[in-house]
């Protein structure tokens, strides 16, 4: 079969945007063992979307104002539960989720496409994104990154919750839900038994499984987004049971 590389190259380009950020953030998110904010606050941003098209505001900036707001008070609730509640913390975030989930079904119950508007919040339409809508997605980016890499320190707890807010209220929109979510954890768990060079092998993880999952869904015809997912979550885990291995080795020479 023919592939058109063409065509798959704004759809990687997204990918790479989203590892861009979500790299570091998922290897700060697994430190601090709170592994599912990420789907929650993703599926918070989803229900601002979903709420944004049953009120009819079309237009992509009320779109996006609506997904950032529902995400940033998502952020601003998980901080508060943080503070008051740091014992069940995932628990509430797992809940923050579910909820959000729900409601966003609820919201949809009487709209004719409403099983389409859940699967492209949950899968994505990562193969359509045009280039287009990949600049403004990039800008944002860039001051996210900025922060991250040159002022974490001076974030604080809120900092860290708000620009985790504004980042997945970006990605959500042109990825999904699900690869979001396995875009944050996947490579964090991959290389979470290195010791150094972390970033980069984290980044030739994610670049890898979205080149994968990309050809595949073009070979095979597969959902990309799910495609992506399956390759992201598989490379992972083989690079977690190698390194794993590594590590057992050079612990048993250091042994004798």
């Amino acid at each position: 079969m023919n592939i058109d590389l063409a065509l798959l190259m704004a759809p990687l380009a997204a990918g790479l945007l989203v590892l861009a950020t979500h790299v570091p953030l998922g290897i700060e998110v697994l430190k601090r063992g709170i592994i599912f904010i990420d789907l929650a606050i993703a599926q918070v941003a989803g229900l601002g979307v979903i709420a944004a098209l049953m009120l009819d505001w079309d237009a992509p900036l009320a779109v996006q104002l609506a997904a950032a707001g529902a995400s940033v008070a998502g952020a601003l609730f998980l901080h508060w539960t943080e503070r008051h509640w740091p014992e069940v913390q995932e628990a509430l975030i797992g809940l923050l989720f579910v909820t959000a989930a729900a409601a966003g079904i609820l919201l949809l119950a009487g709209n004719p496409h409403g099983g389409e508007h859940l699967q492209d919040l949950l899968a994505g339409q990562i193969l359509w994104v045009g280039w287009g809508r990949l600049v403004p997605v990039a800008a944002v980016y860039v001051v996210v990154l900025a922060l991250w890499f040159f002022g974490r320190e001076k974030l604080g707890r809120i900092g860290f919750y708000l620009l985790f807010a504004f980042t997945v209220t970006s990605s959500v929109q042109l990825v999904g839900v699900l690869l979001v979510f396995a875009s944050l954890i996947g490579p964090a768990v991959a290389v979470s038994q290195l010791s150094r060079r972390k970033l980069a092998a984290a980044y030739s993880i994610g670049t890898l499984s979205y080149i994968s999952g990309l050809v595949l869904s073009a070979v095979i015809d597969l959902p990309a987004g799910a495609a992506i997912v399956c390759c992201l979550v598989g490379m992972s885990f083989i690079m977690l049971v190698v390194t794993s291995r590594s590590a057992d080795d050079v612990s048993r020479q250091s042994d004798r």
